[in-house]
């Protein structure tokens, strides 16, 4: 045997001497006898939405700008806040809003108008539904006019 051959056989696997072998899963063998046909596995299923913990909604009323902090907190931990800004000045009510807004964006949440000076921000677990914004403009536009 040359010393080419000895290299070669070296370097190179003979596939005859593996035996390729495919096997299927057990877990689809094991999924199989739970399983239920007709009306009965309809029943049986739960949504995870439902099992989740209360909701809680929790009422603020900022003097400062430095309790944004933990209003945000509030939204962070999946709680709603309903936001009452009228003991506030304007410049600072304009930053809390802005500041809520990016953490709400961030838990995935919403953020409404509910008043002239009000807002409701609810994280991703909560669901919004409906507009009330339409109805306070006509109401402003009709205040202003008395």
């Amino acid at each position: 045997m040359s010393f080419k051959n000895k290299m070669k056989n070296f370097f190179t696997v003979d596939d005859e001497e593996y035996e390729y072998v495919e096997e299927q899963p057990e877990e689809q063998e094991e999924i199989e006898p739970y399983r239920q046909s007709g009306r009965n596995q309809n029943q049986n299923v739960v949504s995870l939405k439902s099992v989740q913990s209360s909701s809680k909604v929790v009422l603020c009323e900022p003097r400062t700008y430095n309790e944004a902090q933990e209003i945000a907190d509030h939204v962070v931990n999946r709680r709603a806040v309903v936001l009452n800004l009228q003991r506030v000045d304007h410049h600072q009510a304009k930053r809390i809003v802005d500041f809520l807004s990016g953490t709400v964006y961030a838990v995935n949440g919403d953020i409404q108008k509910l008043g002239s000076q009000t807002f409701l921000c609810a994280p991703d677990n909560i669901e919004l539904t409906g507009s009330i914004s339409d109805m306070l403009e006509e109401q402003d536009d009709y205040n202003k006019r008395w």
